[in-house]
């Protein structure tokens, strides 16, 4: 199983700009993961090709599960 904490922004042109974290540390919390968001988005340490971070959108914790099929393959 592998999770991973998506941070969601919105730019300049009003599009979402999704960032990832892999393998957040848990439990996440949401006052820590809000101020961080603030942080990145008043330096300007990130951008897009839309265009500066003006906005957040929300976060998001994502579990993903692989689960292989065995298949009758000779």
């Amino acid at each position: 199983m592998s999770k991973k904490l998506e941070l969601l922004f919105e730019n300049e042109e009003e599009k979402q700009v999704t960032i990832s974290v892999d393998y957040p540390i848990e439990p996440v919390e949401p006052q820590t993961v809000y101020e961080a968001m603030l942080s990145m988005i008043s330096s300007g340490a990130v951008s897009s090709t839309g265009g500066d971070i003006v906005a957040i959108r929300g976060a998001r914790l994502v579990d993903r599960q692989v689960e292989n099929i065995e298949l009758p393959i000779s």
